[in-house]
């Protein structure tokens, strides 16, 4: 077959049949599936291809896994499965509770598809998610030589009439589980009386260490004013995402 008709017939293939098994065949489909017109071809075909994007990749294959793994890594972000997948550091006070939103003395959320969200109380409460990344399609080499954008995003909010405090921490952790990377920013503190909205928490890991196997993230607070019942910071929403 001639190489433009081969390029057309493989970019309809799987990423893991084209470097698995195509390539494998023979010297001719090998070359051809090296070719970046066949994971640009691959790109557009599942709308991943933007115009004015040439310029800034410079490997269309990886630029395609990445966008074809890229999905939120934190799983129930939103309390819809109660408190699935999330550990319980610390459930002190009267312990986390999930509500509806806006919740009493609180706003909606900006994004009408989050209808829940986790809330403390007078005791510390905090919750964390390991992320293995090898599970989630991201294997070592890629993650050690390319190192692509890791992006933490969180939203929290507090009741209108009770101040409380907001944490976060995010770590990136080798295979060890020693510390290559963090984001721990100062705790939020809202006062009493606050407008009581939503408000987002974002920040991007770039140029981190090579070895990062694990990501680990942490969040929660409680409320300043001690009161008996659900009155701390409220949070929902939570996502990491890898991205090209």
């Amino acid at each position: 077959l001639p190489e433009d008709v081969l390029v057309e017939l493989l970019s309809l293939l799987p990423a893991r049949d084209l470097s698995c098994a195509c390539r494998l065949v023979c010297r001719q489909w090998r070359a051809v599936v090296e070719l970046t017109t066949l994971w640009k071809r691959k790109c557009q075909r599942e709308g991943f291809y933007r115009q004015g994007l040439d310029r800034s990749i410079s490997d269309w294959k990886i630029f395609y896994i990445l966008c074809s793994l890229k999905k939120n890594l934190i799983k129930n972000p939103c309390a819809e499965e109660n408190f699935h997948h999330w550990k319980l550091d610390h459930n002190e006070g009267d312990k986390w509770r999930i509500e509806a939103m806006p919740g009493a003395h609180g706003t909606e959320m900006q994004d009408p598809n989050v209808r829940k969200y986790f809330v403390t109380s007078y005791g510390p409460c905090f919750k964390s998610q390991l992320i293995t990344l090898q599970n989630e399609g991201y294997w070592n080499q890629l993650m050690d030589e390319k190192r692509p954008e890791i992006v933490v995003k969180d939203w929290y909010a507090a009741r209108f009439d009770c101040g409380c405090r907001y944490e976060l921490m995010v770590r990136l952790l080798s295979e060890d589980y020693l510390v290559l990377d963090e984001f721990h920013p100062e705790p939020v503190v809202i006062e009493q009386w606050s407008d009581a909205v939503w408000r987002e928490i974002s920040h991007t890991f770039q140029n981190y260490p090579p070895g990062v196997r694990y990501i680990w993230f942490q969040h929660g607070g409680q409320d300043t004013q001690y009161w008996a019942g659900w009155y701390g910071i409220r949070v929902t929403n939570s996502s990491i995402t890898i991205g090209p």
